[in-house]
């Protein structure tokens, strides 16, 4: 399946305790990369995010960021950690005694971790409502990115057709290369005006007919375009495996400009070789 790695996708829910909201953004990557940014609330939903991230997107660079504002609390569903408050007091009330200038109030007392407790938040309920979200962020990133690789594919189908137009044109003309080439290797002779053996001959003729030979590159060219054609069509992740068939594409056109005995097969290799730049350059974007 033609999937980008460039997408982004974001979710808001209520859950009653609260609002979540969520936002993903992914950029191209060789693999996948996760970044998170999760409240202090939801951070041992860690290991449960990743997974889940993993399970659906195969590559790309995403950044993951989750917001949690809980509900305006009432006075019965707050209480103070005593014990907590307790330590503290003694801490500090030892800690005056070398430090005369230290001064401690209240509200600082308040504001440090874990001192007032929020008993109206149901945790399991918060973490459920914080997967589900995650869950619908994910649709929407994977249907953007479907989105974007099947635009992506119309660009990199147009290509691969005009690639099979130039092997074909060049399959075409080849005989007539050939006949090119042995009527000049000929004529070249006739000028010569030398005794020659006729075995000698045949074998520099064979041997120059065998310098441009393309047709093995021809056939690779066509089972490349055939197996691309193919793997448009799998259910899986496909980047890699196209960025590992240009880098093929690309050997076989190096190949054919080497080889080349006429401009018209130069023109072809020049031509098929920036369409498969082109190609490549847009392969990289592809999970």
């Amino acid at each position: 399946m033609l999937r980008s790695m460039t997408a982004f996708a974001s979710a808001e829910a209520d859950t009653g305790q609260g609002s979540l909201a969520i936002e993903l953004r992914s950029v191209n990557h060789r693999y996948l990369e996760l970044g998170l940014r999760l409240p202090e609330e939801l951070r041992a939903l860690e290991p449960a995010v990743r997974e889940r991230v993993a399970a659906r997107l195969a590559r790309g660079k995403v950044d993951l960021g989750l917001r949690w504002k809980p509900a305006a609390a009432s006075a019965a569903e707050i209480a103070v950690d005593e014990a907590l408050v307790a330590r503290l007091a003694d801490t500090a009330q030892m800690l005056a005694a070398k430090f005369p200038q230290l001064n401690v109030d209240f509200a600082s007392l308040l504001g440090w971790p874990g001192v007032l407790l929020d008993r109206g938040t149901d945790q399991e309920s918060l973490r459920q409502a914080a997967l589900r979200l995650l869950d619908a962020a994910l649709d929407e990133m994977v249907a953007a990115r479907g989105r974007e690789g099947e635009r992506l594919g119309g660009f990199l189908r147009e290509r691969l057709d005009a690639i099979e137009r130039i092997v074909a044109d060049v399959r075409a003309h080849m005989p007539e290369v050939r006949n090119a080439l042995r009527a000049r290797f000929d004529s070249r002779l006739a000028e010569l005006k030398l005794p020659l053996e006729p075995g000698r001959i045949e074998q520099e003729v064979v041997l120059q007919m065998q310098r441009i030979d393309v047709d093995e590159e021809l056939d690779r060219l066509t089972a490349h375009i055939a197996e691309a054609r193919r793997v448009f069509g799998l259910k899986e992740a496909v980047g890699r495996r196209l960025d590992f068939l240009m880098q093929e594409f690309n050997r076989e056109a190096n190949t054919l400009g080497s080889k080349a005995a006429d401009p018209r097969t130069t023109n072809a290799a020049v031509e098929l070789k920036v369409l498969i730049e082109q190609m490549r350059e847009q392969v990289q974007n592809l999970e």
